[in-house]
């Protein structure tokens, strides 16, 4: 007869106590402990199997071992493709975590429906086949080798995939699929863990590379025990903001590629567009020149943006000066109208700023300093910066403009997009000769002198 034990389980970090505890001591998170009862054979737990058949392994020599170059799987989806690294890779596991109605669903089963030659099995464990379907007519993609089922159990699973054989496997999501062999409800840490180890073993064991989509919790990250992003290959984060269409995929880890691509959608009614040059998007189609507004260089990962970059200055109504920033570190705003008081002379104590970054984008990237402060005192001084000016520089504390790294990158960036001038740091010389007037500033006040005179 089986032995029962009951365990109390911490919802966030996955750490195990015999009795209820109210601040964890692993984490520090409260009330998070949770009751699991473990079904125990013969002392131990049994993990989830499945029907492939285990390869016996023994120690060998590193330089006895015979690797051969395996073709990654080719998506259809050039966005999902980079940030993998070039397709998906034989026998991996991948996490795909993002915030509810992002549209994690969208672009696995678009993917799936897009992939050509390949057998692919999509087990959703949220909606029914019938759910399936209307999504994937909307979609308007095909796969003739495309098979769907709805189901959580995970000893199912397996014997769909062994009678199937894909050469693809999807689930959605990994916290509502359980395993009879643990007791505890779909989504607790033990079935998360059980889960995602027995799918890890079938990935490696058969060669099936797996989508797995999670949850993610109020904080941000991934849903379940820290142990799910330890044995996954390859972590993905999509996110986005509702009140706009875009969509940008991040790989957080990855042992197959680069963490510094990243992929970007646009959300239509037909699915995820790609998003292939998304520095025509984020600037405006207006030709017409206004005060507050400035171009910025700014690369996200690997790739380069142009930017455009909205300041409002006013003065303040009601006595104490606000200060707003929609996707940048009001922080750095801060220092950097210190910075444009101290070292500039401008005096802006007594006003309102108020800073947007267009297109719903939040940017991180240093570099886009000059072009803050240029749009702040545009607005300041109501005088239009000419749009076919592009700033790149990072502006320190004593008021002078930083070298930037990639800066070859941003200047080809803003020749194709057609800008006649870009004004970077003064260092050292430039390795590229392009058809774009540069423009060399070592302080603030000449990047100022250059665009107001």
């Amino acid at each position: 007869m089986a032995k029962v034990k009951s365990v109390f389980v911490c919802q966030n970090c996955g750490a195990e106590a015999p009795k209820w505890v109210g601040k964890c001591p692993a984490c520090g998170e409260w009330n998070s402990y949770v009751e699991e009862i473990v079904r125990k054979e013969g002392g131990s737990v049994k993990s989830a199997s499945f029907v492939a058949e285990s390869t016996k392994s023994k120690p060998i020599l590193i330089r006895e071992v015979e690797i051969s170059e395996e073709p990654r799987m080719d998506t259809g989806c050039g966005e999902f493709n980079r940030v993998l690294g070039g397709g998906i890779v034989p026998g991996s596991l991948t996490l795909i975590g993002g915030d509810p109605g992002i549209g994690k669903s969208t672009l696995v089963l678009q993917i799936v429906l897009n992939i050509k030659g390949r057998r692919t099995l999509y087990v959703s464990g949220e909606e029914s086949v019938k759910q399936l379907k209307l999504r994937a007519e909307r979609l308007k993609f095909d796969n003739p080798e495309c098979f769907i089922v709805s189901e959580t159990l995970l000893e199912q699973i397996f014997i769909h995939a062994q009678n199937i054989q894909p050469d693809l496997l999807i689930i959605d999501s990994i916290q509502t699929i359980s395993t009879e062999m643990i007791e505890s409800s779909p989504g607790s840490v033990s079935q998360v863990r059980e889960c995602s180890a027995a799918i890890l073993k079938y990935a490696k064991e058969s060669g099936v590379p797996v989508l797995l989509i999670g949850h993610i919790n109020k904080e941000g990250s991934i849903a379940g025990p820290k142990v799910l992003e330890h044995i996954v290959d390859t972590v993905l984060q999509f996110e986005g903001d509702q009140h706009y269409m875009y969509r940008i995929l991040r790989s957080i880890k990855n042992r197959f590629g680069s963490t510094a691509e990243l992929g970007i959608f646009e959300m239509m009614q037909s699915g995820l567009r790609e998003v292939s040059n998304p520095s025509e998007l984020l600037l405006s189609q207006s030709q017409e020149e206004l005060s507050g507004t400035a171009i910025g260089a700014t690369i996200e990962g690997v790739r380069p943006f142009i930017i455009e970059v909205q300041a409002l200055v006013s003065t303040a109504a009601y006595g104490t000066p606000q200060r707003s920033a929609t996707g940048f570190d009001i922080r750095r705003l801060n220092m950097l109208l210190a910075v444009l008081e101290k070292r500039v002379g401008f005096k802006l104590s007594q006003k309102d700023v108020f800073l947007n970054i267009a297109g719903g984008l939040r940017v991180n990237d240093p570099a886009i300093d000059l072009a803050i402060i240029c749009a702040i005192l545009s607005s300041n001084m109501d005088i239009a910066i000419d749009r076919s000016v592009c700033l790149a520089g990072e502006v320190g504390l004593t008021g002078e403009i930083r070298p930037v790294n990639r800066v070859e990158q941003r200047i080809l960036e803003a020749e194709k997009l057609g800008f006649k001038r870009i004004i970077i740091p003064d260092f050292k010389n430039l390795q590229i000769k392009p058809n774009i007037e540069i423009v060399r500033a070592k302080k603030v006040e000449d990047a100022f002198r250059l665009l107001f005179g």
